[in-house]
C-alpha cells in the first residue's frame, strides 16, 4: 500500500488558489518533519516548505508569504495552502519526510495559466 498519497492539484489561473493534501502512513509521519517538494518540467525536484512535528514551518523565498504548510497529527496529513499562484509555480508537487524520505508518491500536478 502507498505510504504517501498527494491530492488537490489542478488547473488554475494566475492569482488563484489551491489547497493540496498529503495522506501519509503513521510510521513515517509521527514525530518527524514533513515537507512539500515540487518539480517543474525539465528541472530538479526542490524542497519548498517544511513543518516540524511541533508545527514550526519554513519556506524557500520563492513561496514565502504565498504558501502555508500545515499538519494534522491525528490524521497523519500535511497540507499546502497556495495563494497568489504564478505560472512559475507550475509543477508536480510531492510530500515526504525530510531529510530522510521514503519512496516517492505519484505527486499531484498543479498548472497555473497566465
Amino acid at each position: 500500500q502507498a505510504q504517501l498519497v498527494e491530492s488537490g492539484g489542478g488547473l488554475v489561473q494566475a492569482g488563484g488558489s489551491l489547497r493540496l493534501s498529503c495522506a501519509a502512513s503513521r510510521s513515517i509521519f509521527s514525530g518527524n518533519t514533513m515537507g512539500w517538494y515540487r518539480q517543474a518540467p525539465g528541472k530538479q525536484r526542490d524542497l519548498i516548505a517544511t513543518i516540524t512535528s511541533g508545527g514550526t514551518s519554513n519556506y524557500v523565498d520563492s513561496v514565502r508569504g504565498r504558501f502555508t504548510i500545515s499538519r494534522d497529527n491525528a490524521k497523519s496529513t500535511v497540507s499546502l495552502q497556495m495563494n497568489s499562484l504564478k505560472p512559475e509555480d507550475t509543477a508536480v508537487y510531492y510530500c515526504n519526510r525530510t531529510p530522510y524520505g521514503v519512496s516517492w508518491g505519484k505527486g499531484t500536478l498543479v498548472t497555473v495559466s497566465s
